[in-house]
Formats: structure tokens, sequence, C-alpha cells
């Protein structure tokens, strides 16, 4: 790990920590009582698969400060995929997404635990509403408890104040603008509250913190992260109509149906006529929208060359943030782990 970066062997690192500190708290809530064996379950499940970029960039943040390989800082770094693991179940709750790496959502896995219940769809949407509160209390304890010094996590510390505060003022703004005329600017703003801080700028920022990195590198940092991390999520976007439910393990309905505020959207109406804006209010935020109506929207997407704006979105904020790295002075082995992991988190299928 010192020299060349493996991201295979630096995954397995993270989910070696992310799978044994959170199967002890699963075995400590089911200790409680029996009845609380599913919820134990789910919290496992909500961190058994993931790319864990969010832990690589806090990895890559506390080495391009010239630190050295450090267990303790994975630890730390594994912390970033359990705030992830909160926000995918609250996220998933929020939008009533039914898939998710192609298995079950949070909410809908719960609802034969509580198919007794008076109102069983409501509590399977609290039970998962609680698990994602466990997940993020989670990240704080195991941040606290990953080894390193104190005075290092005093540092980060108060980054997490602006990580939580960011990711809900996200959320809050994409329920606000969704079902709203869409807008690009507002929807650039809803990705990069939501998404692109705490994937990437905040994870770097976090770990350069940890490693005592200057002004100047960590304002290198944010002129990495934030256009990558946007480019992140655009490339969600087009994913979640446009890709392969195979590769992406989610419904491509979702967007659709929730009329959700995406860039892809926002530049599609900007650019649409009159009967095509009102084919797309004809089946935008309907519940019962199916295949046609989903090829329908992508027809009139592909029509207007709106995929085809959005690709050059991303191709020119990641460009943005390769020059922002190369401008760093940082060490070689970092550059190119910050160069990969740009590709990897803005050309995927998944």
């Amino acid at each position: 790990m010192a020299e060349h970066w493996e991201p295979a062997a630096f995954k397995a690192r993270v989910d070696e920590v992310l799978h044994r500190f959170v199967a002890d708290e699963a075995d400590l809530l089911a200790a409680v009582d029996p009845a609380l064996g599913p919820v134990a379950e789910q919290l496992e499940a909500s961190v058994a698969v993931g790319k864990r970029l969010r832990a690589a960039f806090c990895y890559w943040g506390w080495r391009a400060a010239r630190q050295p390989d450090s267990d303790a800082l994975v630890r730390a770094a594994a912390s970033m995929e359990l705030v992830h693991a909160a926000a995918v179940v609250h996220d998933d709750l929020i939008d009533d997404s039914p898939l998710r790496h192609g298995r079950p959502t949070a909410h809908v896995a719960f609802g034969h635990v509580v198919r007794h219940h008076p109102r069983a769809a409501d509590a399977a949407r609290s039970l998962a509403m609680l698990v994602g509160d466990l997940l993020m209390s989670l990240a704080g304890q195991l941040f606290a408890t990953s080894g390193l010094p104190a005075a290092y996590l005093g540092r980060a510390r108060p980054l997490w104040a602006a990580l939580a505060r960011d990711l809900i003022a996200g959320e809050c703004l994409e329920i606000l603008h969704t079902g709203v005329t869409p807008d690009t600017t507002a929807s650039l703003k809803v990705i990069r509250y939501k998404t692109a801080k705490y994937t990437v700028e905040q994870p770097l920022l976090i770990g350069g913190a940890l490693a005592g990195a200057g002004d100047r590198l960590r304002e290198g940092y944010s002129a990495y992260g934030l256009p990558l991390g946007e480019a992140f999520q655009l490339r969600d976007d087009l994913l979640g109509l446009f890709g392969d439910t195979w590769h992406t393990g989610k419904a491509n309905a979702d967007d659709v149906r929730g009329h959700r505020p995406t860039a892809l959207l926002a530049e599609t109406w900007r650019i649409a006529g009159a009967d095509e804006r009102e084919q797309l209010r004809a089946l935008l935020g309907r519940h019962d929208v199916d295949e046609d109506g989903l090829e329908a929207v992508r027809g009139v997407m592909r029509r207007l060359k709106a995929p085809d704006r959005v690709e050059s979105m991303i191709s020119a904020r990641v460009e943005e943030a390769l020059g922002a790295l190369h401008e760093l002075d940082v060490p070689a082995p970092a550059a190119r782990a910050l160069t990969g992991l740009a590709h990897a988190a803005a050309v995927r299928l998944s």
C-alpha cells in the first residue's frame, strides 16, 4: 500500500474493518431481545457491499499530506462508509426506492417482519429510519475509537458537523425541489450538497485534517473534490435512467416516478419545446409509469441530446478536478491514486 495503489486490496481492508465492527454492534443489539434479530441483520446488510470510494478519498487525503500507511487511519476512513450507509438507508426511504445493489432496500426488507402490525408499511419505514440513525451514530463511534491520537481526531472532529449539515441540506433541497419545474442551477446545488461534498470533498478534508494538512493543500482538496463529486452524481443520474439494472442494482424508474430534480431532467426541460414539455408532464411523477413510459422519456432526452450534455458536464468536471490535482504538490503515489479514483468515480457502470 505504501507506493502502489491497489484498490482491491484497500477495499478488502475497509471491508474487514466494517464487517467486524458492525457485526459486533449487531450482536450487541440482538442480545437486547430476540425480536431485534431482523434489525441486527439489516444493520449488517447495510454495509455488506460497496465500492468504498469515500474511505479511499479519506485515506488519500491523509497520504497526500505525507503521512504513512496506518491501520488506525483505515479504521477512521472506514467510518466514512458508515456515513454513506446511513445516507443510503435514509435516501431509499425518502425516495421509496425498492432496490439497492440488486437487493430489497431496508424499508422493503422489513415488510415481512412487521406484517402483523396494524400499519405495517409505516412500521417497516420506521424500522429502516432507525437503522439509518444507528449507522450514523456508529460512524462517529468508529471514528473516535480508530486508534489515532486524540490530538489528530480533535483536528478533524469539527468537520463532522459540516459533513452532516451539508448532507442534510442536500437531502432537504432535493425534497423541496422534487415535483417543481426543473431547473439546472437548482439541480446542481442539490448535487453539490447531497452527494459531492460527502462523497469526495469532505472525506479528503477529514483525512487531511487528521494528517495536519496546511491551508493550501486543503484548498486543493476542495478544488479537486467538489467538481469530481458533482461528476460522480451526474454519472449516477445517467445510470439511474439509462443504465443496465443488472449493473446498477437499482430500479431505473425511480427518478421519473419520483419527478426528482436531476440535472439530466433539468437539461432536458431547459431545451424542450412546448410539445415535449407536455409529453414529460404526462409521465413525470406517475407511480404507474411502465417501461413504455420510461422509454418515451428516454426518447425525448435522446432527441434533445440531453444525455450528451450531461456527459459533457461530467467530462468538464473531471478535467477541472484533475487540473486542480496537477497544481498540488503531493507525493507521486497519492497523485496516481487520486487520478485513478477520479476515473473510477466518473466512469463506471454502477
